[in-house]
């Protein structure tokens, strides 16, 4: 079994749906003609992150819904995960999600499960709380999703979806550069890596956003 996986650590601004929408698909084209069979994407890569108080217009939730559904017409066998703002037809709930899209369609969403609430994070006042953990298989590949927090839990997502049988576990992320993160951050991969006995694949967004720097 193999699964050639590409991550696109792209550059998202907040609220710039069509330039984001753009980057995705301008780097999902590098990722064919790289061969790859599976490209991922940064947490709300469609909106740009952190998008606050933006999601709390239907209009705009709206029109990333659109953004989505525009992007996923142009994905091919390549498979894409890409971050977006999801919401429930019935409850009109938003969710921090992400899409598993090919041949044009929407494979299935994942909806992250924890939510952080401390220093520049501020999700809970925006989101509702994810409750399943769906599996994709790609290639003969048990594949799972996980969003930026979800990873950090040794007993959250990764551990769930590992149970269930995946074994490579996407974590999609917007997570901000502070000195001493690195070197933390592998050590947690690592970690859950082995301990899960899957391979982890982590994508993380680039540049700036107001006071904050993503770096990669």
């Amino acid at each position: 079994m193999k699964l050639r996986v590409g991550l696109a650590q792209i550059n998202p601004t907040v609220g710039a749906l069509s330039d984001n929408s753009a980057k995705i698909l301008d780097y999902y084209n590098q990722a064919v003609v790289a061969k790859c069979d599976l490209v991922a994407f940064p947490e709300l890569s469609v909106t740009g992150y952190p998008p606050e108080d933006l999601v709390l217009k239907d209009g705009f939730v709206a029109d990333n819904l659109t953004a989505l559904a525009k992007i996923v017409t142009i994905i091919g066998d390549t498979v894409a995960v890409i971050g977006f703002v999801d919401r429930d037809e019935n409850s009109g709930e938003i969710f921090n999600a992400a899409a598993v899209c090919r041949n044009g369609a929407v494979l299935g969403v994942y909806r992250k499960h924890l939510l952080p609430n401390y220093n520049v994070f501020d999700e809970q006042r925006y989101f509702k709380v994810g409750v399943d953990n769906p599996l994709f298989m790609i290639n003969n590949v048990c594949v799972g999703v996980t969003i930026c927090e979800d990873i950090w839990d040794a007993d959250g997502p990764v551990a769930a979806q590992a149970s269930l049988g995946a074994v490579l576990n996407i974590n999609i992320n917007g997570s901000p550069f502070h000195g001493g993160k690195l070197s933390v951050r592998h050590e947690m991969l690592s970690a859950r890596a082995r301990d899960n006995k899957c391979v982890v694949a982590y994508v993380n967004q680039v540049g700036g956003q107001d006071e904050l720097v993503f770096d990669g």
